[in-house]
């Protein structure tokens, strides 16, 4: 599964997509997020607040409780800001 990042994320994570094998266990955006924060300082202080973070899976904003089977693509941002 691609995983994209965008802004601050990728900033802080350090690139701006990576392919990944999901462990089984892994089946919701919420899961999603989780396992990443274990993979490193660099995922856990992007994603230490997850709840603010805004996913897109195949180019759709989605929930956190969406399940992620059969998705090509997942994207995750930060809060969106301006004016």
């Amino acid at each position: 599964m691609k995983l994209v990042y965008f802004a601050w994320v990728r900033e802080r994570i350090g690139k701006p997509y990576e392919d990944v094998d999901l462990p089984a266990h892994v089946t919701t955006v919420t899961e999603l997020l989780s396992w990443l924060r274990s993979r490193g300082e660099e995922y856990e202080h992007a994603l230490q607040h997850p709840k603010i973070i805004r996913v897109a899976i195949d180019q759709e904003h989605v929930g956190h409780d969406e399940p992620i089977a059969g998705a090509r693509e997942i994207a995750l941002f930060p809060p969106m800001t301006g004016g």
